[in-house]
């Protein structure tokens, strides 16, 4: 229906098409090979898309929190204030995602897509930028929590095996943003930037330190 009267789309995946074997970041262009159900539907999504309309960005994005809803970093504050230690995996890597800033870059890319008809189509990541693992990162809001009057607790690292879940999670989630910023001009920023903006939102600003 887009492609016919000439709209462009937008559509938002996930780093579950990867098998999380790689060694470094994903590229768009790196051949996908999702392990669970979640990976296969959202990887036919892909597909259905690249058919329907040759005009569409297709956003992969990966490990996405948000002051709002039910997310990672409110799991771990509510945890934190609950238990005396936390024990998060620490074979998975990946690049948290303030889904603010992907709400930004999809609008970006949408507007630029609506109002120039060369602008670039295809298929992009978007990821704040660095890499840590899902201990990594639980260890940054535990200590993000404390600098704000909350309770530092000790962090420890556990194997996937220890926390199997419903959907097998790639354990390399690194996805490289290079051509998302030499298509769209913008590099999105530190995922150690973003989290202080969710935990200002969440718990207040940081405590000055004297």
């Amino acid at each position: 229906a887009t492609h016919a009267k000439a709209i462009p789309l937008v559509h938002v995946s996930t780093d579950y098409v990867f098998d999380g074997s790689s060694s470094g970041a994903y590229t768009p262009d790196a051949p996908i090979g999702p392990t669970s159900v979640y990976g296969a539907s959202k990887a036919a999504g892909e597909m259905a898309v690249r058919t329907a309309n040759p005009r569409h960005a297709i956003v992969r994005t990966a490990w996405v929190v948000s002051p709002h809803r039910g997310n990672f970093v409110k799991t771990m504050l509510r945890l934190a204030g609950e238990r005396e230690t936390l024990a998060v995996v620490d074979d998975q890597r990946g690049c948290p995602t303030s889904a603010a800033d992907l709400a930004a870059g999809l609008a970006q890319i949408a507007l630029r897509l609506a109002e120039d008809p060369e602008a670039p189509t295809g298929t992009f990541h978007y990821v704040n930028a660095g890499v840590t693992t899902w201990h990594g990162f639980a260890r940054a809001i535990v200590a993000g929590n404390a600098r704000r009057g909350g309770r530092e607790i000790p962090v420890s690292g556990i194997p996937t095996s220890a926390y199997p879940t419903p959907a097998r999670r790639p354990a390399n989630s690194e996805l490289s943003t290079q051509s998302l910023t030499a298509a769209y001009g913008f590099m999105p920023r530190p995922w150690s930037e973003a989290l202080d903006d969710i935990l200002d939102r969440l718990v207040g600003p940081a405590h000055r330190q004297t």
